[in-house]
């Protein structure tokens, strides 16, 4: 068996919540786990596993839109600290003597591992940028641009790169693997209805939305808002891991940003999706023209009444090609997974 460090960035709860089901089948497998994260990440983990807190890179988003000069100014006061945890990432390799290195998107833990001569796997959705063939529109060339080099620089040179997407693509590079959304087992053991409301979530406080959404014919529950209560056809609740699951399994649809997550969670669970990206933010306008490519959904980068009004006339359609999506357990990855852990041991 192995010693294993995982690194898991905390950047909200999808990268953890994924993390999860890996470090319990690798814990299943009787492998030593050592977590390392920051944030999402470690409140969600640190009650199951072994988990160091490590310095995190952090966005600041202001009305469904990222805002640099705050992300910026909200790191810099941070910065000192990821000297700090790169010195115990190393104690910790020593002390734990550590086989290998699992990243889901954690760039400390990657590059130290490196350093360290250790083997390095990654696990995210981000490098279907990267290492597969894939499109999206030619306005969005500078923020994929920095996408893409932003994803290079996270986590690079790993010896196998375990890639989750909800749509397929040609995979261009050797050591890279394309494999369906990992799910938590809530996910997958849930048995959706198809309510009369749609689920609304945002990333941050968006008024304007609020706003659009009490002038359409329809019922909405909403997170995110930073409210509560029953406001004209809206119920807007506080952030709740459970009552959002409740939700999301019988809701009819699904209005929210478009992190991967959610996107994937939603569409296993055959909610027709109306993207709104978070500004800026590539990856999310990634994930949304895929989703609306596949037929799956739309996406606008802002709503108005009548684009609400089209998504829900057209519901029909979104349910019919869902019909059709492939909805596959965690299976196939944890099963190279485990042979990659194989092969690493019997090399080192």
């Amino acid at each position: 068996m192995a010693n294993i460090l995982y690194g898991v960035n905390g950047e909200g709860a999808g990268h953890s919540t994924r993390a999860k089901e890996v470090l319990t089948h690798l814990r299943q497998q009787g492998h030593s786990l050592h977590v390392a994260s920051f944030d999402r990440g470690l409140l969600n983990l640190r009650d199951h596993f072994e988990v160091t807190e490590i310095f995190g890179f952090r966005f600041a988003y202001v009305n469904n839109r990222v805002r640099y000069k705050r992300t910026i100014a909200k790191n810099l006061v941070t910065m000192p600290q990821a000297g700090k945890s790169v010195r115990e990432i190393k104690e910790l390799i020593k002390s734990s003597k550590i086989d290998l290195v699992i990243t889901d998107f954690e760039p400390l833990t990657c590059h130290v591992g490196h350093r360290m001569g250790l083997p390095v796997i990654s696990i995210d959705n981000q490098h279907c940028l990267t290492n597969a063939v894939v499109s999206y529109p030619r306005k969005y060339h500078r923020d994929a641009a920095a996408a893409k080099l932003l994803t290079r620089l996270m986590t690079p040179h790993a010896d196998a790169y375990l890639v989750i997407s909800f749509f397929t693509a040609p995979v261009k590079k050797r050591n890279t693997f394309l494999f369906p959304p990992l799910l938590r087992q809530e996910i997958l053991q849930a048995a959706p209805t198809q309510g009369e409301y749609v689920l609304v979530y945002v990333t941050s406080p968006a008024p304007l939305l609020a706003k659009v959404l009490s002038t359409v014919r329809g019922k909405f529950i909403a997170y995110g808002f930073g409210r509560e209560g029953t406001e004209g056809n809206t119920v807007y609740k506080k952030p709740s891991l459970d009552g959002f699951l409740r939700d999301l399994t019988g809701a009819g649809a699904v209005i929210a940003n478009s992190g991967f997550s959610l996107v994937t969670e939603a569409l296993h669970l055959s909610k027709p999706y109306l993207a709104v990206p978070v500004e800026h933010q590539f990856e999310q306008i990634f994930n949304a023209y895929w989703l609306q490519k596949t037929g799956y959904g739309a996406y606008w980068e802002d709503l108005n009444k009548e684009r609400v009004e089209s998504f829900l006339y057209n519901l029909p359609l979104y349910r019919d090609k869902l019909a059709d999506y492939p909805r596959q357990g965690n299976g196939a990855l944890l099963a190279k997974l485990d042979d990659l852990i194989v092969e690493q041991r019997r090399a080192s």
